[in-house]
C-alpha cells in the first residue's frame, strides 16, 4: 500500500513536470518573448588616443613634406602631434537595432569644418546574411576600409586610402549598405558589401549633385589564414561620371610556435574627381586617373610576456600615381616599423620608424619633393 502510494505520488508530480513543459499548438513554448524592445539591450564605450614626436630627416623639407628654400624664415622640422583622440559609442536597442557614434576631437587642432564627426549610423541585423546601416559611415571599399579604424599596424593609412577618400570613393561617406554572407555556414565563405551614398564626403548638408555613388564588393576565404577581395564603384563629385575598382588579399603564415608572417596587399586604380576639379581647361574626365598597389608583410613574433605581448617587424612598400594617363609622376613609399605591443589586440602599442618618400620628379617648393621622416608615435585603446 505504502509503494503504490509513492508510485501514484510520483505520476502526479511528473504529470505535472510535463504539463509545465508542453508546448502551444504553435509549437512555441509558453515563455516566448513577446516584446522585444529591450531585448539585449547595452551600451559601450570605446576609444583610441595616437599621439607622435615627428622629425624631418630631409634638408630643406618641414614635417609635413613640403621643401622649403633655405634662406626662409625657420621652418618647423620636427613636432609633437596629437593625431587621433576618438570616442565611440554604441548602444544596442535589441537584437536588431544598433546605433554607432565616433569622433574624432584631434580635428579640432586645426579647421573642424566637415571634421570631427566620424561614424554616425544606424545598423539593422537579421542575421548572418543580411545587414544593413544607413547613416555616416565608411563603405567597404578595400581592407583598410574592412578592418577596424582603432587598429593601425605603421604610421597611417596608405597614400591611396587618403586619395581616393578625397575623391568620394572610400573614407567616411553618408548613404546606406549591406552586407552580409552569400553562403551557408560549412560551405566556401563568400561575403558581399554593397550601399549607395552621396560620394561628397562626411559631414555635408547635401550632396552635391543629383547623382549617387554605388559600390560593390564581393570577399570570399578559400581558408581561414586567407582572405581575397575585389571592388567595383560608380559615382560622381559634380563633374561626371567617374568610376574605381580594385582587388586585395590578407593572408597569414604560421612560421614557428611563436612566429608569424602577416600579408596585406592592394590594387586599385580609379577616376580622380579631386585632381581634376583643379584644371582651368577641363580634360576628358575618363583622362584623369589615379592607380597604385601597395605590399605591407609583417613579422610578428609572440613574446607573451606579463607586460610584452608581441613584437611585429613590417616594411610597407606602396607605389601610387595621382594622374598616371596625362601627367605621370609616381610616389613610391617605403615605411620600415618596429612595434613594441604591450597589450593584447593593439590596446597598447609604441611603433617607430621611417617614411621615406621618393618621387620620379621633384617639384622645389612644394610637398611633390623626396624627404624622409622619422617618428616614434604611441597609441592606446580602451
Amino acid at each position: 500500500m505504502k509503494n503504490a502510494l509513492s508510485i501514484c505520488i510520483y505520476i502526479f508530480l511528473f504529470s505535472i513536470s510535463a504539463l509545465a513543459q508542453q508546448k502551444d499548438i504553435a509549437g512555441l513554448d509558453r515563455d516566448t518573448i513577446t516584446n522585444y524592445s529591450t531585448y539585449k539591450r547595452s551600451i559601450g564605450f570605446a576609444g583610441l588616443l595616437q599621439t607622435r614626436a615627428l622629425a624631418s630627416l630631409s634638408k630643406d623639407v618641414d614635417v609635413n613634406g613640403k621643401n622649403f628654400d633655405a634662406s626662409s624664415p625657420s621652418k618647423i622640422t620636427n613636432t609633437f602631434l596629437l593625431k587621433r583622440a576618438r570616442l565611440q559609442v554604441k548602444g544596442t536597442v535589441n537584437d536588431h537595432f544598433s546605433a554607432n557614434l565616433m569622433v574624432n576631437f584631434a580635428e579640432f587642432n586645426a579647421n573642424p569644418i566637415n571634421k570631427v564627426l566620424e561614424n554616425a549610423y544606424i545598423k539593422y541585423s537579421l542575421g548572418r546574411h543580411f545587414n544593413l546601416q544607413a547613416g555616416q559611415f565608411r563603405p567597404f571599399f578595400g581592407i583598410e576600409d574592412a578592418l577596424p579604424v582603432d587598429i593601425i599596424r605603421t604610421l597611417d593609412y596608405s597614400n591611396q586610402y587618403y586619395a581616393f577618400g578625397a575623391s568620394g570613393w572610400q573614407s567616411f561617406q553618408v548613404g546606406v549598405s549591406v552586407f552580409g554572407d552569400l553562403t551557408k555556414e560549412d560551405n566556401l565563405p563568400v561575403r558581399y558589401y554593397a550601399g549607395i551614398y552621396n560620394g561628397n564626403n562626411r559631414n555635408q548638408l547635401t550632396d552635391n549633385d543629383n547623382s549617387k555613388n554605388v559600390y560593390g564588393r564581393l570577399e570570399t576565404s578559400p581558408t581561414k589564414d586567407i582572405t581575397i577581395g575585389i571592388n567595383a564603384a560608380s559615382g560622381s563629385f559634380g563633374a561626371g561620371t567617374g568610376s574605381a575598382w580594385g582587388s586585395d588579399l590578407l593572408g597569414r603564415i604560421i612560421l614557428a610556435e611563436k612566429w608569424k608572417l602577416l600579408l596585406g596587399g592592394e590594387y586599385k586604380t580609379g577616376t580622380n574627381f579631386v585632381l581634376f576639379n583643379t584644371y582651368t581647361t577641363k580634360p576628358e574626365l575618363s583622362m584623369v586617373k589615379m592607380r597604385g598597389f601597395y605590399i605591407f608583410p609583417i613579422l610578428r613574433y609572440e613574446y607573451k610576456r606579463p607586460r610584452v605581448r608581441a613584437i611585429e617587424f613590417s616594411t610597407r612598400y606602396e607605389y601610387f600615381d595621382e594622374n598616371y594617363k596625362l601627367d605621370s609622376n609616381p610616389r613610391q613609399t617605403i615605411i620600415p616599423n618596429l612595434t613594441f605591443i604591450f597589450a593584447d589586440d593593439f590596446y597598447a602599442a609604441l611603433q617607430g620608424g621611417v617614411s621615406i618618400d621618393l618621387y620620379k620628379t621633384d617639384i622645389p617648393l612644394t610637398t611633390t619633393y623626396a624627404r624622409n621622416l622619422g617618428y616614434l608615435q604611441l597609441q592606446i585603446r580602451f
